[in-house]
């Protein structure tokens, strides 16, 4: 007499597909592609972050006369370790491409952009191009807060650069003086050295006193 309990109906399926799982084949799969990893120079390995925030990246474009998307992702401001300058990188989140890639110099000025408080705008002479180009750029962050804490580091940064200009040029112009007062102490030593040689009469004196011996003679 059949059973119509459903357990008994499949216990025969449950115990062959569980002998079909504990039998080892004893077959190895060897991986079709060996991957190895590779190390991916950004450029920034000698610079230190002081700054990553993620926004929205945009730059006029004069010929159209409006704004054009560069790119969403991470604005980062980057010092060097060993020359203390300060650059604005940012790269595309999923292609990684560079939209901006400056140096943060004395002149650089962040305004917040007239009628938007989470956004700014700045000049700058890009280079994310592989050339030098005279940009207008318009940045948007997700909170006041971050477009605040951008401007500000930007500003210091910018002051900073504005302080090493100034002390490069006292350096050079303190070297210079020492150099000038050197050469006035020198040619003082060479006038000095000249008023200390023996006198010696002129010519025409020297004749006229010849002159007058022989006609006492």
């Amino acid at each position: 007499m059949a059973s119509n309990d459903p357990e008994h109906e499949h216990t025969g399926e449950e115990e062959t597909s569980a002998a079909a799982e504990e039998e080892d084949t004893g077959a190895q799969i060897a991986p079709i592609v060996k991957l190895v990893e590779v190390a991916v120079a950004t450029g920034e390995e000698n610079e230190d972050p002081i700054l990553d925030l993620k926004s929205k990246l945009y730059r006029f474009d004069k010929e159209g006369n409006q704004w054009k998307e560069r790119g969403a992702g991470s604005v980062k401001l980057l010092k060097h370790k060993e020359s203390g300058k300060v650059r604005l990188v940012m790269r595309q989140s999923k292609t990684l491409k560079i939209c901006a890639n400056h140096l943060v110099i004395s002149s650089t000025n962040v305004q917040e952009h007239a009628g938007n408080d989470k956004s700014c705008v700045w000049h700058a002479a890009d280079f994310s191009d592989g050339e030098l180009k005279d940009e207008l750029f318009c940045i948007r962050f997700g909170s006041v807060e971050n477009c605040k804490k951008f401007m500000e580091t930007v500003q210091e940064v910018a002051e900073s650069q504005q302080e090493k200009e100034e002390s490069k040029d006292a350096s050079s112009t303190a070297g210079l003086l020492e150099k000038l007062s050197v050469d006035d102490k020198d040619t003082k030593e060479e006038v000095k050295d000249s008023s200390d040689a023996p006198k010696t009469e002129e010519p025409e004196k020297a004749a006229d006193s010849e002159n007058k011996e022989e006609e006492t003679k």
